[in-house]
């Protein structure tokens, strides 16, 4: 596979990131003209002014990692990402809620923040690391209800976390492709034989830190 680069969301959300390591995320992703990069809130208009000149989105992430925070706060991140220039936005789902079955409320949070998004693309992430197979699904037709355009694997944050799965990507594609949804493998994809796997398996993108390596093997 040749355009593994389109694939790539290229990542960078560790909490200890410096400035200058930003940069270099930024600059890779014009040189190897990767999908989009992903990064925290508060980097969002420093990726925007740096990647102007090229094709790569800025996508970043609401109520990231553990999705707990108020629905006012997440629209709030929302607004705030996209008139910053966010291009695309990750959201994680409340796991909470998911496990005690409020599935209203998901589905009324989740097409507040894609209302929030302006037209721009939402991704839903369900942290498949925490969830069962019945709960990954169900969330999946939560996301179809409300109006995502993504479901996402994971946060990459659970500790002890293996991430994304190929046989739930697979569970996920096959939940919500008749819906027209699409989906991100995120998480613990670090060589070219994961990324192919993830892709073969429904993945359309690639959340990875790991993409010069994933493109240069």
């Amino acid at each position: 596979m040749d355009n593994l680069n389109k694939y790539v969301e290229h990542t960078l959300l560790k909490q200890d990131s410096k400035k200058e390591d930003l940069i270099k995320l930024f600059d890779e992703a014009k040189k190897y003209n990767f999908l989009g990069v992903c990064i925290n809130p508060c980097y969002v208009k420093l990726a925007k002014e740096s990647l102007k000149d090229s094709d790569v989105k800025v996508v970043t992430v609401i109520g990231f990692p553990l999705g707990a925070n108020t629905t006012e706060t997440k629209i709030f991140e929302t607004i705030n990402a996209v008139r910053d220039g966010a291009d695309e936005i990750d959201m994680v789902i409340n796991v909470t809620n998911l496990k005690d079955k409020e599935y209203d409320f998901i589905t009324d949070e989740i097409r507040q923040i894609k209302a929030a998004c302006c037209g721009h693309n939402l991704k839903v992430i369900l942290e498949t690391d925490l969830l069962t197979k019945e709960e990954i699904k169900t969330a999946c037709e939560l996301c179809i209800k409300a109006g995502a355009d993504f479901v996402k694997t994971s946060t990459g944050f659970v500790k002890g976390g293996v991430g994304a799965k190929v046989e739930d990507v697979e569970l996920m594609f096959n939940t919500v492709k008749d819906a027209g949804l699409q989906v991100k493998a995120s998480g613990g994809i670090r060589d070219k034989e994961t990324a192919i796997a993830m892709i073969k398996a429904g993945a359309t993108r690639l959340g990875t830190s790991s993409g010069v390596k994933i493109v240069a093997e």
